[in-house]
């Protein structure tokens, strides 16, 4: 009896983790909502069909057409600068923000509450209302000419800032959300510690903040990579991919090849296409930062 007691206290606890009954209905949600549709593009892109008669077969003739078009060479850089410029100017803000955002500043909650008020705002309407405000005729380039220019969405390089300053000015608030959750689950000890140490606020910042955000900052630039990678309505409504066909980004691309000239199957090319691009940056993503291995930023507190 004393033998079972004494090897009773020496077992380490065990996990208890759900069973894999309760992954059934996410696994079968996935399978119809998200494998499935997938499937039937990847088949499409294999075929010519104008959305009414049946699909005919045609082998690799639109990826043959793909690989050698060169509005979508131009439409996967563009889609690049969009999702580089999204990401560089992006982070740091939320970072900055999210952070302010989980100290005990007064007024702090007010000032967090209108801040993410552009959240609650839908991407058509905040389109349309930035379109207006950048019109060069009645918007603030015609007030702030020495600012904006003559028309800021005159030129490639312009168009592409202003949606880089729209969706930043849009979506800066959910990633500032994350990392406020975040930096307010950082044990205070740490931030004693250090200042015990002498460390001042830049050092606690960079040596502690940091490196607990490591996951969050990782989860916020997968979303941010495959929300820019499947951007679209945006770009419709703010731009219509001009200048001419300058920011004509993939899933704009697509858009036009489907409904407006029926061409389905190439869309569905293009389609894929976008499908593995997402799927592979997301993974390599994971795998460059180890996130694979969710190590928590608690362990050995």
């Amino acid at each position: 009896m004393r033998k079972q007691r004494v090897r009773d206290r020496a077992a380490p606890p065990t996990l208890e983790r759900p069973g894999v009954a309760w992954a059934v209905p996410g696994l079968l949600f996935f399978l119809v909502f998200a494998v499935a549709p997938m499937v039937g593009v990847l088949y499409l892109s294999f075929t010519h069909w104008d959305g009414l008669s049946t699909p005919q077969f045609t082998g690799t003739e639109n990826w043959s057409r793909f690989f050698g078009d060169s509005q979508v060479r131009q439409s996967t850089l563009v889609t690049g600068a969009l999702l580089i410029g999204n990401i560089v100017v992006q982070a740091p803000v939320s970072i900055l923000l999210g952070v302010w955002a989980a100290g005990p500043q007064r007024n702090r909650a007010v000032l967090s509450a209108l801040f993410f008020l552009p959240l609650l705002l839908s991407t058509a309407a905040t389109a349309v209302m930035w379109r207006q405000l950048l019109d060069p005729n009645f918007g603030l380039p015609s007030k702030f000419e020495w600012l904006f220019g003559a028309n800021p969405m005159g030129t490639q390089q312009g168009a592409i800032a202003c949606l880089v300053l729209v969706t930043t000015w849009q979506f800066v608030p959910f990633h500032s959300l994350l990392y406020q959750g975040a930096a307010r689950a950082i044990p205070h000890t740490l931030y004693q510690a250090a200042a015990i140490d002498g460390a001042g606020r830049v050092r606690q910042f960079v040596h502690i903040t940091l490196p607990q955000l490591r996951n969050t900052m990782i989860t916020s630039t997968i979303f941010m990579v495959v929300g820019g990678l499947t951007a679209f309505d945006i770009v419709l409504l703010l731009t219509n991919g001009g200048p001419g066909t300058d920011t004509a980004i993939l899933p704009f691309s697509m858009y036009q090849t489907a409904f407006r000239t029926y061409d389905y199957g190439y869309a569905s090319a293009i389609a894929s296409f976008l499908l593995l691009l997402a799927t592979a940056a997301s993974v390599l993503l994971t795998k460059l930062s180890g996130y694979d291995k969710m190590t928590s930023t608690m362990e050995g507190l």
